[in-house]
């Protein structure tokens, strides 16, 4: 039993896990401190407020609803994803395509989905039917579109 939960433990994908989450949490503060220490204070620079907190509250037989708290978490949102995109991801992304150039790798060609595979087989198909038979030209009545392609 225990050389079991040993085994499970020993697992790459259960380290590569564990690691992941680890310097998930750490990446985290620096997204943090991105977002509270430089965004948002240029934010307020520009806006005037730190957030939108108190931008269109409406009162409700005594409640407050708070559309501008929304508005706040939207606009963190979108500076956090805007901030990890531009400082890691699209460096990231060129850093790879750099090395590949490099190395001579080619970009993998993403496959054809099957669906559109056999779409195109079946339109090549019908198109050699009508080119075979010669019943319909291509102005006459009941002939075929030509293929444009998918």
């Amino acid at each position: 039993m225990l050389q079991g939960f040993r085994d499970f433990i020993m697992k790459g994908n259960v380290l590569d896990l564990a690691v992941a989450v680890i310097i998930g949490a750490a990446f985290g503060s620096v997204v943090t401190a991105l977002v509270d220490s430089v965004l948002m204070p240029f934010i307020s620079g520009l806006v005037g407020s730190p957030n939108f907190d108190s931008f269109a509250v409406v009162t409700l037989n005594g409640n407050d609803i708070k559309f501008g708290v929304l508005l706040t978490a939207i606009v963190n949102f979108l500076l956090i994803a805007a901030a990890v995109y531009f400082v890691i991801v699209m460096p990231m992304n060129r850093m790879i395509e750099a090395r590949n150039r490099r190395m001579g790798i080619e970009p993998e060609l993403e496959p054809v989905p099957e669906d559109v595979q056999l779409l195109t087989e079946i339109r090549d198909a019908l198109v050699a039917q009508r080119g075979t038979t010669g019943s319909a030209g291509p102005g006459a009545p009941g002939a075929m579109p030509p293929a444009t392609g998918l």
